[in-house]
């Protein structure tokens, strides 16, 4: 007698882990730079250079990256930007079995910079971080039995993720931005911000298709050391190599653009009017197949007692993989900027998830959309301005009929933000928020791992009556009392007249034990 096994590789998530930190510096200007006068802007990104377990903690360490745009106390209009980084170091509780992986799922950042007087700054930065939990499984699923006698059993299908490659790569954007003709030619690159829109990933035969638009955003001094700037999306398509993978699999893909650069290129007529843009879309990826699958639930003979020992697991069906997207349209009313925006000429946004609940229809998402943008103002001596602010959202991602347990997997990105002058005091503001959901529905299994075979009590049968009337009552089956009154499903069928296998709460059953003739 021998269990019947076949291997599965698979994922399991745990409770992602939340963390907020602070950090507060002093910065001074350096040598080389001009004094501050007024602060225009400022934002930060958090770049995680390592996580790993440590006894009860996660340590998260890496560094900050900062860009101050200012005007400087030369009394000319033109601002400045000064440029550097804070390093971090945070321990975060965890409770750990040393088998799983930390990883950096979403991040968003809020930075303050402060006159402390003309050469030196105050630095405050928050950072919000969802640290997510993996194990990487390898079970053997129980699938049948080889027997020299007959044994009757039950099985269960599903229809199971398994998990064909999980891996982080690169892919490195190279483009090139040409000014057009009414803009003035490069001298100083002061202040870039490069963002990714519209990305879409899917999967091909051994690789990952990718296609989307870097949105680049530069302000710049002419060689006249006049300011200027250009805001342009940059299409880009590739793809990574990726063995083992094919069209028809199903994916959770987390991106983030990293290491972005922009440096001034000659164009053909030997003037600076090109931008050279570099950035690396980092990947994690999670590629699944799904596989359908019979497990061996339960088992019985008539000839002996089959003795089983269980262990329980927990499998995954996948439910819903989708890219949702809430689109914001919002009329802000600005007082505080009465007839002092001229123009804007550049807004980034980033989400905060406050709540995700899982309910009958969906994923319920509640969040704020943190906004900010620099704009022109009509004084000449000051002419450049920066407002930020935020707009609450609240999104489902439908899905009816949610099991209660589910696991999901979701991360999110403003894919789309505009920003344009509705009046002298107010803004429009319209923006679609992407948001990749990776469903699977959660089911408990006891797995059996041993069988064997005992001698039946034939004393204790013999004094079982042969004839039974049974009452169906909650939670059984035909399998269950064929099982308990040493008979078959076949048999209680053919009794009772049943056509099918269903029976009801109530419902009134003669069961002969097996072998036993009514005549």
């Amino acid at each position: 007698m021998e269990l019947i096994r076949k291997p599965i590789h698979y994922t399991q998530e745990g409770k992602s882990l939340f963390d907020q930190f602070y950090l507060d510096e002093d910065y001074n200007v350096p040598d080389q730079k001009e004094d501050v006068q007024r602060i225009i802007q400022g934002k930060a990104e958090l770049r995680t250079e390592d996580i790993r377990p440590v006894e009860n903690y996660v340590k998260i360490t890496g560094k900050v990256y900062f860009t101050i745009l200012y005007m400087t106390s030369s009394g000319d209009s033109k601002p400045a930007v000064l440029e550097g980084k804070l390093p971090f170091e945070e321990m975060v509780y965890a409770e750990s079995d040393g088998n799983e992986s930390f990883y950096l799922r979403n991040v968003r950042t809020e930075f303050t910079a402060s006159v402390v007087h003309s050469r030196k700054l105050g630095l405050k930065i928050m950072a919000e971080i969802e640290i997510g939990r993996e194990w990487i499984r390898d079970e053997e699923l129980t699938e049948n039995i080889d027997s020299d006698i007959p044994i009757y059993r039950k099985t269960r299908k599903m229809n199971l993720l398994r998990l064909a490659v999980s891996k982080k790569d690169t892919y490195r954007i190279k483009e090139e931005v040409t000014l057009p003709g009414t803009k003035e030619s490069i001298g100083q690159l002061l202040l870039t911000d490069i963002s990714v829109r519209k990305l879409d990933i899917r999967t091909g035969q051994d690789e990952i298709l990718l296609r989307g638009e870097m949105l680049v955003f530069c302000l710049y001094l002419s060689a006249e050391e006049k300011a200027d700037w250009i805001e342009q999306s940059v299409p880009f398509e590739g793809r990574v190599l990726c063995d083992g993978v094919s069209e028809n699999m199903y994916y959770h893909i987390q991106h983030s653009l990293e290491d972005t650069l922009a440096d001034i290129r000659l164009d053909e007529d030997g003037e600076m009017r090109v931008m050279g843009i570099e950035a690396t879309l980092a990947l994690r990826m999670n590629i699944y197949e799904e596989e359908e699958s019979e497990i061996l639930s339960d088992m019985y003979s008539l000839e002996q007692q089959c003795v089983f020992d269980t262990q329980d697991t927990v499998l995954e069906e996948l439910l819903m993989q989708n890219q949702s997207k809430c689109k914001i349209a919002e009329r802000l009313s600005l007082p505080e900027l009465k007839e002092d925006v001229l123009q804007i000429l550049h807004s980034r946004g980033s989400i905060q998830v406050e709540s995700e609940q899982h309910t009958s229809e969906g994923i319920q998402i509640e969040g704020i959309l943190h906004l900010s943008f620099l704009y022109l103002r009509g004084d000449d001596a000051e002419p450049y301005g920066s407002w930020q602010g935020m707009i609450p959202f609240s999104w489902l991602i439908e899905y009816s009929d949610m099991p209660e347990k589910v696991s999901s997997s979701l991360s999110y990105h403003v894919e789309q933000l505009a920003v344009t002058l509705a009046g002298s005091e107010a803004v429009e503001v319209k923006a679609i928020l992407s948001f990749d959901v990776f469903l699977r529905r959660l089911m408990p299994v006891g797995m059996i791992t041993e069988v064997r075979m005992e001698p039946l009590d034939m004393e204790e049968l013999s004094e079982r009556p042969g004839i039974v009337g049974h009452i169906v009552q909650n939670g059984e089956d035909l399998w269950s009392l064929a099982k308990k009154y040493m008979t078959t499903i076949d048999g209680i069928r053919e009794i009772n007249g049943l056509n099918d296998e269903k029976v009801s709460p109530g419902d009134k059953l003669l069961i002969f034990k097996e072998n036993v003739s009514i005549l």
